[in-house]
């Protein structure tokens, strides 16, 4: 399983991304431009020390991301408005989810060229815009993982 962050731009929410793909084993793919720097302490704190235990690798754009990226899983692009609530996407193993920036989402060019894969998480309350970054890359991967059966699961002894 993959995360992809297209141009993010808050960094304690990439450092807590970053600890939630480390603590499941998924890899992380940043879209560069970045809204910070690598070096930001607030990334790294947010991180705290999985950094170190993380599969990550930056992009200089999205062409370069999508020209040399493994083919064998599919994107699923996670905006509002998608036509497919995030839990009836049937995902694979090796797929990709990917989420746009924190202030304006991803393009909308994407999206709509990419329909079929375009998933949205429910809103009940209109008065809210939207949830945090965080929350939605858990929520999405924690339903794909559970589709998957919780592979590579660590139990407790």
């Amino acid at each position: 399983m993959n995360v992809v962050l297209v141009e993010p731009e808050i960094p304690p929410n990439t450092g807590n991304i970053a600890r939630l793909c480390a603590a499941t084993n998924v890899r992380l793919h940043l879209i560069e431009p970045l809204g910070f720097e690598l070096s930001d302490r607030t990334l790294k704190r947010a991180g705290m020390d999985y950094w170190n235990h993380l599969d990550w690798r930056t992009w200089a754009s999205w062409d370069s991301f999508q020209w040399e990226r493994t083919k064998t899983g599919r994107l699923w692009f996670v905006e509002s408005g998608g036509p497919v609530r995030y839990d009836q996407a049937d995902f694979g193993p090796e797929d990709y989810l990917v989420f746009g920036r924190e202030t304006a989402g991803l393009p909308g060019s994407l999206v709509e060229s990419n329909r079929d894969r375009w998933l949205r998480i429910p809103m009940m309350n209109p008065n809210s815009r939207s949830l945090n970054l965080g929350n939605c890359v858990a929520l999405v991967l924690f339903e794909a993982m559970r589709q998957n059966g919780f592979a590579g699961e660590r139990l407790e002894p």
